[in-house]
């Protein structure tokens, strides 16, 4: 059996910080589309952060938890706006399924995704179809949930949440925003993708492919 480590996860979110740096520029351009344009940094910082964060606190941190909580306060301190309260919150509910393990089966990862949402849904007291991260996080979830009841293998439910996290960003473009900045614009945040909601679906593409990694598989 497979496990994710507490070394796992600083793996993890140095794959995370490089693609928020690889998407930084995107991401800032569909920001300024409706928003203040500071997307891209944040998430480019926030995650670089977390990832530092998490690897200069291995030793004295080598729960699961401890790594969550770690990452959370990096994003915290980095991330201004509601983006850092977001995912700092999101990876905290995380840390609490996590508990006390310095590591879990790797088919268990699905359950992180879905705490996740849970996390950022909680914080943001939003729903989908707001024109937000959550419409990429929540029918991640929803696929996540299905394939762990399912018993499915943990690599396909990584890449088939990764997949309804890019259609659910990609569905933002047709949303009129409820919540933040763009939400002052009204019908003209129409035909706009979520920045949010795009970096959110950059990161679970990132997991999908790092999990082929570590099993020695690639994404289909």
């Amino acid at each position: 059996m497979q496990m994710f480590t507490r070394n796992d996860l600083t793996l993890l979110f140095r794959v995370l910080a490089e693609r928020m740096g690889a998407e930084q520029d995107y991401l800032a351009e569909l920001d300024g589309e409706i928003g203040d344009a500071d997307h891209g940094v944040a998430m480019s910082v926030g995650f670089a952060a977390a990832a530092k964060a998490l690897s200069e606190g291995e030793a004295d941190a080598p729960r699961l938890a401890d790594g969550m909580v770690l990452a959370a306060r990096a994003l915290l301190n980095e991330i201004g706006a509601t983006t850092g309260p977001l995912y700092a919150s999101a990876l905290l509910h995380a840390a609490k399924l996590l508990g006390q393990e310095t590591e879990i089966p790797l088919a268990r990862l699905p359950e992180v995704v879905v705490a996740i949402s849970e996390g950022v849904a909680a914080r943001g007291l939003g729903k989908p179809g707001d024109k937000t991260m959550l419409d990429a996080w929540a029918p991640a979830a929803h696929v996540a949930r299905a394939g762990l009841m399912a018993g499915q293998d943990v690599l396909d439910t990584m890449t088939k949440a990764a997949q309804a996290a890019a259609e659910g960003a990609e569905a933002t473009r047709a949303m009129m925003a409820a919540k933040g900045r763009a939400a002052r614009l009204g019908p003209r945040s129409l035909g706009h993708l979520d920045p949010g909601a795009a970096s959110a679906a950059a990161l679970l593409d990132s997991m999908a492919q790092w999990v082929a990694a570590k099993a020695g598989r690639s994404v289909q």
